[in-house]
């Protein structure tokens, strides 16, 4: 009987061994198996490549990419004994104010942004300010009530966007253009819409994001291993231009002061290096912020220099004369009857300003003579002026660096064998151009008769520093070297003894012609007028053609007392900035 009971107290503590066994192994199996929110022991971070910047000549970055972050914190997830340390702390880390703080969390439970816009130094700090907040225990974890689970959210901090900055303001707009935001998976990037944004859109755009994966450390951060993955950003390439901020700003404020005294619509320039087609200077009047473009900047937003298409005047006059000197049809020194100052081709009567007898071939453009020059105009035939100016660059693109540009027009062959439209075309009425247009035809005469394609983009800079340059356009010749030089020697005769000597300055080389055309509205021409002033200005090393153009002024309807006067403005301004020199004899 002893021996029984004894059997069954074995066999009893042997079960309840066995079951508590059981219990045991069912218990770690429901923990094993049972998701426990542990944190990952890997992490990924990602960062987005930014927008490349516009540079200066001189070194000045003009457009630059800010990167934008913003906070998020949910307020169920901070300890209400500790929410006025998380305040302090995190206006101390951001800048933002302590009032500004305690507004957002007071608006909304939960999910709350307290900032959008946080720069990217004050998101490092942020950052590193989540650590502290961990420290000294700001969060607790509190059970989802909708997944039942344990959780813990803390700061956290996230690209949210980028912002294009103009440290400079309206420095060089409308050249540089501007761009709009858009948005993609909550992200705001930059993209181009007008100007060299739009131009260069595909070379400033960034072209690969930052990954980085791998396993953490205790604080967050991965770590570099062999088993870690990083794919490093590629920033889109930066613009470096061939305009100087130092020289364009100085020239700028002229034309502000100019465009009241001469109460014009608009003054437009270009300086241009006519040996290599380099763009030193390229401004307008009319300017705007391009972060805050108002409805009164909207017709300035246009780039006037390529964009604004009109009949040039006078100033195709040069072009005319040198298709006929270039083609052997005309002698400089050869007699040309003035009619006194008025004359009839078929139903048309041509008038001068100045009235002349007799004048020779070269003082058709030293004094700017609309019957001179018509009458020598139709020694060319249709074909023959048409394609000459089609081969000076008119009615073509004149650079590639502009968007969005207005070529202008010429008129056919066929309609420039009449000889009324000979006649007005020969001094640029019935025909379109643009100031970069007219730069380019121009620097023919100041480069040996080569025309040089404007440029305002010098290269090319990446991540590394790397220089990348910008393809050269082929010079053409577009006329004789000998043809280029009488017609220059005709351009500073022009200034010395012409409509254009108001611009001149003792110890440089400088020849240009004047222009004045009426303005058409709704397809009658009205008493309103453009004046503009092309020409040349060097010193012994130096070559640059230039060129002004007055919209509308109302001071004055000449160009000798409107564009005249602020292109010598620009010559003294290079003088004193160095880029000619005048070699005056002591």
């Amino acid at each position: 009987m002893d021996n029984q009971n004894k059997s069954k107290k074995i066999f009893l503590l042997f079960g309840l061994i066995g079951l508590g066994f059981f219990i045991f192994l069912t218990i770690m199996l429901v923990h094993v198996v049972k998701s426990r929110n542990l944190p990952s022991l890997y992490t990924k971070n990602s960062s987005k490549a930014q927008r490349g910047a516009i540079i200066s000549a001189d070194g000045f970055h003009v457009a630059t990419t800010k990167k934008l972050y913003k906070a998020i914190v949910n307020t169920y997830y901070i300890d209400p004994q500790k929410k006025e340390l998380f305040i302090q702390l995190f206006s101390i880390y951001s800048g933002v104010s302590t009032s500004e703080i305690k507004k957002r969390l007071k608006q909304k439970k939960g999910v709350v942004v307290l900032s959008y816009n946080i720069s990217e130094q004050r998101a490092q700090y942020l950052k590193k300010l989540r650590f502290e907040l961990k420290r000294y225990k700001v969060f607790v974890q509190r059970k989802n009530p909708r997944t039942r689970k344990t959780t813990l959210h803390g700061l956290s901090i996230i690209e949210s966007g980028e912002s294009r900055e103009y440290p400079y303001g309206n420095l060089l707009t409308p050249i540089i253009g501007y761009p709009h935001k858009l948005e993609e998976n909550g992200y705001t990037y930059i993209k181009g819409v007008k100007g060299i944004e739009k131009s260069f859109e595909d070379a400033l755009s960034p072209r690969q994001n930052e990954i980085s994966q791998g396993k953490r450390d205790v604080n967050g951060y991965i770590i570099l291993n062999k088993e870690s993955f990083t794919k490093n950003s590629i920033n889109g390439l930066d613009i470096k231009l061939n305009i100087p901020i130092s020289f364009q700003i100085r020239v700028e404020k002229m034309l502000d002061s100019m465009k009241k005294k001469l109460d014009a619509n608009q003054i437009i320039i270009a300086v241009m290096n006519s040996s290599n087609g380099k763009v030193i200077a390229l401004a307008s009047s009319n300017r705007f912020l391009p972060k805050n473009i108002k409805r009164s900047d909207y017709p300035s937003l246009n780039s006037a220099v390529t964009e604004y298409s009109f009949e040039p005047g006078s100033v195709i006059k040069t072009i005319t004369f040198a298709l006929l000197l270039d083609k052997g049809l005309v002698n400089p020194y050869d007699l040309v009857n003035g009619h006194n100052g008025h004359f009839k081709i078929g139903n048309k009567v041509i008038t001068d300003e100045h009235k002349f007898d007799w004048l020779s071939a070269e003082n058709v453009i030293v004094h700017s003579s609309n019957i001179g020059i018509a009458q020598l105009a139709q020694k060319l035939n249709g074909i023959e002026f048409h394609d000459g100016l089609k081969e000076f660059g008119f009615s073509q693109k004149s650079t590639p660096d502009m968007i969005y540009e207005k070529v202008g027009s010429i008129p056919s062959s066929t309609k420039l064998n009449n000889q009324i439209y000979k006649a007005t075309c020969s001094y640029g009425y019935g025909m379109r151009a643009n100031l970069m247009q007219l730069i380019r035809a121009y620097s023919a005469f100041n480069n040996n008769g080569r025309l040089v394609t404007p440029k305002i983009v010098d290269s090319f800079i990446d991540a590394r520093g790397n220089i990348i340059a910008v393809e050269q356009e082929r010079q053409i010749q577009v006329i004789k070297s000998s043809t280029a030089r009488r017609i220059k020697d005709i351009l500073i005769k022009t200034v010395n003894k012409g409509t254009g000597k108001k611009t001149k300055t003792k110890g440089l080389i400088i020849g240009g012609k004047t222009g004045t055309a009426h303005i058409v509205e709704k397809g009658k021409y009205v008493n309103k007028y453009n004046t503009a002033f092309l020409g040349f200005s060097n010193d012994k090393q130096n070559k640059y053609t230039m060129g002004v153009i007055v919209i509308q002024p109302r001071s004055s309807q000449f160009a000798a007392a409107t564009a005249v006067p602020v292109y010598k403005k620009i010559v003294d301004i290079m003088v004193e900035e160095g880029y000619l020199k005048p070699d005056i004899v002591k």
